[in-house]
């Protein structure tokens, strides 16, 4: 016979489901992590958590078909069941029993079961599957947290307050007398930077100066391979001593640009990519190259740590970038604007300085097949545009050994570019 508060419907069923299954998930590790045994065991285990998670489920479903009161107190109850444990366990007095975490988990689960039973059935799981994670990965977070320098702690948080509160309230688009400003894009270039500077100094940590610039530069130049440049030819004039670990970096980041828009214009039109691939070989192949040479045997130079009180994020450095790279657009949107687009790769090469991506999609949008050539070479004199664009970043900018391998590097993935386009029809 049909409930009189919800129906009798698989939906129900789904929703109690995903509820318990929450539950359970929680109960089987904190049964194998030993929590709920022992002298010092806590008060929920496997089919503890089961039934938590089915209570939540329940108070949910109460409270979407209009009985709020009722879920309210079945909430309400497992709420106080694990508080009530808690201070059971926490009047034992050892280090141990004040250890809230299964408490606390418990919580956890009644609440996702309550979001299970209201419907976010999605919702409720994939947060279920993260608490999991994070209770079976105990040891692990706290050695990661514990290797964490104060310096580091600090460019996080500050990282967080510029993602989350600076960026959504800045406007897409602001209209200037020399052209369309766009703060929240240059933003993004900011994070993009700092998010490189900070991912550089862990790499850095991890593996080693030498391979950590790398590494960072390959993982950077999957986002932008431009950002990688400007970021690591700044960071050449600060210390020219370690220009042939930045010259990895960049020369890494160049050459994951290559597989990139392969892979972007595969995706978007086989078409294309395939009339493309021949153009993008050889660069990538001298890329290659280089990136093996720069790491194998210019090792870097031994610098002295850096201060606690420089913050990895190098805010200040990123916000100059930002600044000139969004000089550079209104530059590129001024020329195109009184000159005009004088053809296809006339504007491939104003466009793929700044964006190969954007170009790169643009390109892939014709259903014409006989265009497919035309734009595969279009999206090669982007790159070509967007190649010289790094090297006069590398000139300009950068010092030492990291203006000598850069330029050399580039201008041979350059040169192997060119030659494809104007050798291969």
């Amino acid at each position: 016979m049909p409930s009189p508060v919800f129906p009798d419907s698989l939906d129900t069923a789904a929703r109690l489901a995903v509820a318990g299954l929450v539950g359970l998930a929680v109960g089987i590790e904190r049964q194998r992590s030993g929590h709920a045994s022992g002298p010092h065991q806590h008060f929920a285990g496997t089919r503890t958590f089961l039934l938590i998670g089915l209570l939540g489920g329940l108070g949910g479903l109460f409270v979407a078909n209009d009985a709020a009161l009722v879920g309210t107190a079945l909430v309400a109850s497992g709420a106080l069941l694990a508080v009530g444990a808690y201070v059971m366990s926490a009047r034992r007095g050892t280090a141990d029993a004040v250890d809230g975490t299964t408490e606390a988990a418990a919580l956890v689960v009644l609440a996702l079961g309550m979001l299970a039973g209201g419907g976010a059935l999605r919702l409720a799981s994939g947060a279920g599957a993260l608490v999991v994670l994070v209770l079976a990965e105990k040891r692990r977070l706290h050695t990661w947290v514990n290797r964490l320098d104060p310096a580091e702690m600090r460019a996080a948080l500050h990282f967080a307050v510029l993602a989350l509160v600076i960026l959504p309230l800045l406007p897409a688009t602001l209209p200037s007398p020399v052209g369309a400003l766009t703060p929240r894009g240059t933003w993004i270039f900011v994070l993009l930077i700092s998010a490189l500077n900070f991912g550089g100094h862990v790499a850095r940590r991890l593996v080693g100066v030498e391979r950590g610039y790398a590494v960072t530069g390959a993982l950077g130049g999957v986002v932008s391979s431009t950002a990688v440049t400007w970021g690591f030819a700044r960071e050449s004039r600060r210390d020219a001593s370690m220009g042939d670990a930045y010259a990895a970096g960049v020369i890494a980041a160049c050459t994951v640009l290559f597989p990139r828009v392969l892979v972007v214009v595969t995706l978007l039109n086989h078409e294309v990519a395939l009339a493309a691939l021949p153009y993008l070989v050889a660069p990538c192949a001298a890329g290659v190259a280089f990136t093996w040479w720069t790491g194998r045997t210019h090792q870097a130079a031994a610098s002295p740590a850096a201060s606690s009180e420089l913050s990895p994020l190098r805010l200040g450095a990123a916000l100059q970038m930002a600044v000139a790279f969004q000089l550079v657009l209104l530059l590129v949107t001024i020329v195109r604007h009184r000159f005009g687009d004088a053809g296809v790769y006339t504007s491939a090469a104003l466009f793929g300085a700044t964006d190969v991506d954007a170009l790169a999609v643009a390109m892939t949008r014709s259903g014409d097949g006989a265009f497919a050539a035309v734009a595969a070479r279009a999206i090669g004199v982007g790159i070509v545009s967007n190649t010289v664009l790094k090297i006069g970043v590398a000139l300009v900018i950068g010092r030492g050994a990291f203006r000598r391998w850069t330029l050399l590097a580039l201008t041979v993935m350059l040169a192997a570019l060119v030659g494809s386009l104007v050798l291969l029809p």
